[in-house]
């Protein structure tokens, strides 16, 4: 994977964010777009490899739309600034997101905001064992790698049905169930980058699999 040539292109893309410069240099978007639809397919291998859940994800399955939704953030500029991509990507629950973009990249997964059917089986699940999660989150490598869960939106007051006095009411009272990791992109130059990617997988897994089931059954 040529990473110096994805980043050289969203530099430019990030000076000459319109249709028309894109459409000038398309067969270099292609081209930079192929190679890591190639890595991904390497990367989608090497995990498969070490997970005998995981869920075969291609690059082309796994590679997001370069195009930010504009119907939804018109502010927003036309292109990202950044290459996104989700591997174990099984319907319906949450994958392990990838990010290259020019100054940071991160590593995420889990689920952000699911829907109310979904974020009640993961409340049932830690009414019913949630010494369990909190162990995966406590863990102090998982800690030192991201820190905790995802801090986002929160209820002031427990979920219905359940008591503000629950043992779990901290966990209980989350919208998100996502960790991520942030790195400095000068990382994805580096020899051992790939494994740096499988380490991140391993020590996610467990939470992604607790996730899993509590939406599966």
């Amino acid at each position: 994977m040529n990473f110096k040539n994805q980043i050289n292109f969203l530099k430019e893309l990030l000076k000459n964010n319109n249709k028309e410069w894109m459409d000038l240099n398309r067969k270099w978007y292609k081209e930079v777009r192929n190679d890591f639809i190639g890595w991904l397919d390497s990367m989608n291998n090497r995990l498969s490899a070490i997970d005998d859940e995981y869920y075969d994800t291609p690059g082309k399955k796994g590679i997001n739309r370069i195009n930010n939704n504009l119907m939804f953030h018109p502010n927003k500029p036309i292109y990202k600034d950044h290459f996104g991509a989700g591997l174990d990507k099984r319907p319906n629950s949450g994958d392990f997101y990838i990010e290259i973009g020019i100054e940071r990249c991160i590593f995420a997964g889990g689920l952000w905001r699911p829907d109310p059917k979904r974020l009640r089986s993961i409340r049932d699940a830690i009414d019913y064992d949630g010494e369990e999660l909190k162990k995966i989150l406590n863990k102090k490598s998982f800690k030192e790698t991201f820190g905790g869960l995802y801090e986002d939106v929160k209820l002031t007051k427990a979920p219905k049905g359940f008591s503000n006095d629950h043992i779990h009411i901290d966990l209980l009272r989350n919208k998100t169930f996502a960790v991520a990791t942030e790195f400095s992109t000068q990382e994805i130059f580096k020899p051992d980058f790939e494994k740096k990617v499988i380490n991140v997988y391993n020590e996610m897994l467990p939470f992604r699999r607790y996730l899993k089931k509590a939406i599966s059954v």
